[in-house]
């Protein structure tokens, strides 16, 4: 009954926050006191329970690290040209016959390469979206195809935070994760392409915001090396080295891009690199600014924060009873099933990508030893069930976030299909395409 209580003080936490645009980090740290208090009740000693909580944090240093090289990253290829670059000439080569599948593809690229879907969403997102508005097409159909787009990249990029979360929680390797992640992804893209083939006849854009995208050109150079920071981090990924080395030698490359290709002092680059990039022209200043090292606080904290949970829930076993549960429900629907239906309740109560995730591990991770099922079979599942169904509760930052961005309201949600097709889909690709890919654990 005490545990209940406490997940009931968080639940109300979050929602109120949420409902007054608060920073997460006030939940969770009440969400974090409250379970404490549980764990004192039982009878940890205070001690015992700060120990239990670090613990939990200490998984979530390496990670760390890596958001501060994406904020970086993200604020570097802004004012590099290397964004300006991907949405001026993919928007210039779009038919405007078939505009909603091409907004999904620009999206997944983008996605790709930035590894965010609100970085995404921000970026060519809203400019899509601006066309869409100016161009007589459904907005609605629009938005569902970027936020797709979106968590398509979101999901497999090696920049993306939560693959990064992923592999380093369930101890996997992040680019095997990501070979896994495009096996099991395949045929739902393909069927997402097909779906967005069918709309966009229905959908074709009839006035293009020219002045828009040739604002781009104006503000920045947009020479093909601008791309080599993109191609830098792509080739390191395939040829699998450690995700910080390769966004180092991309930040380095940017930097270079930054002095060489679009003037800027080296002052002003060290200025973007910490507090984001910012641009003057007003068509753009919304759209295109943003990164930096200080844009990466607030999510490093929820990850901190949100990772002490893991710490207190496995040095006090609070969550056997819900394992219990789940265990027996997993032996009746199987295995995957059971992470789908826990995926489903952690993102509907924690309104939160992340911490449905840390959730999502702890609940699981023991069903899946049980059943013999390794490290890279939970790791995944995660990424099939969680990443993407965070996104289908209109009250979850995962796709609050974006859905403001674009100005577009929640029924957009139905039209990401996308982030429909990779959970139900995932059972039909046989378990040897997938698993055969690493050691294993």
């Amino acid at each position: 009954m005490d545990f209940i209580i406490a997940v009931i003080i968080f639940i109300f936490s979050l929602i109120y926050n949420i409902s007054k645009q608060y920073s997460l980090i006030i939940p969770l740290l009440i969400g974090m006191l409250a379970f404490s208090s549980v764990a004192f009740y039982r009878g940890f000693k205070l001690r015992n329970i700060v120990v239990m909580l670090m613990k939990g944090m200490k998984k979530s240093l390496y990670i760390l690290s890596i958001f501060a090289l994406i904020g970086m990253i993200t604020a570097l290829w802004r004012a590099g040209g290397t964004i300006p670059f991907f949405v001026y000439y993919g928007i210039k080569i779009m038919n405007p016959d078939y505009f909603i599948l091409f907004a999904f593809l620009l999206t997944c690229f983008v996605a790709f390469a930035l590894g965010t879907c609100i970085g995404t969403a921000g970026t060519v997102g809203v400019v899509l979206i601006i066309l869409a508005r100016s161009g007589g097409v459904n907005i609605y159909v629009a938005a569902g195809a970027i936020l797709s787009g979106a968590f398509f990249g979101d999901r497999s990029s090696p920049l993306s935070s939560s693959a990064n979360l992923v592999a380093i929680i369930t101890e996997t390797d992040l680019y095997d994760n990501i070979k896994k992640m495009f096996i099991t992804g395949a045929l739902p893209f393909l069927a997402t392409i097909v779906v967005y083939l069918l709309l966009s006849k229905n959908n074709p854009i009839n006035v293009t915001n020219n002045e828009l995208i040739e604002k781009f050109s104006v503000n920045f150079n947009l020479h093909i090396s601008t791309v080599l920071p993109a191609v830098i981090i792509l080739l390191l990924a395939i040829s699998k080295n450690d995700v910080r080395v390769a966004m180092l030698f991309s930040i380095i490359t940017a930097v270079f891009i930054c002095l060489y290709i679009q003037n800027l002092t080296l002052q002003e680059i060290l200025k973007y690199m910490i507090f984001g990039f910012v641009n003057t022209d007003p068509a753009l200043s919304e759209i295109i600014s943003g990164g930096g090292l200080i844009s990466m606080l607030n999510v490093t904290f929820v990850v901190l924060i949100a990772s002490s949970y893991s710490g207190i829930f496995e040095g006090t076993g609070m969550l056997k009873d819900i394992q219990g549960a789940l265990i027996k429900m997993s032996n009746k629907i199987g295995v995957y099933l059971t992470t789908v239906f826990t995926s489903l309740v952690t993102c509907a109560c924690c309104c939160n990508q992340t911490l449905s995730v840390l959730l999502t591990h702890d609940l699981m991770n023991n069903i899946y030893k049980e059943n013999n099922l390794t490290k890279d079979n939970l790791a995944i599942d995660i990424e099939n069930t969680a990443i993407l169904i965070a996104a289908i509760f209109p009250w979850s930052v995962a796709v609050a976030v974006p859905l403001a961005t674009m100005d577009v309201g929640a029924k957009a949600i139905f039209y990401a299909v996308y982030l429909f097709f990779v959970p139900l889909m995932a059972p039909l690709i046989p378990k040897s395409k997938v698993y055969n890919l690493g050691d294993g654990n």
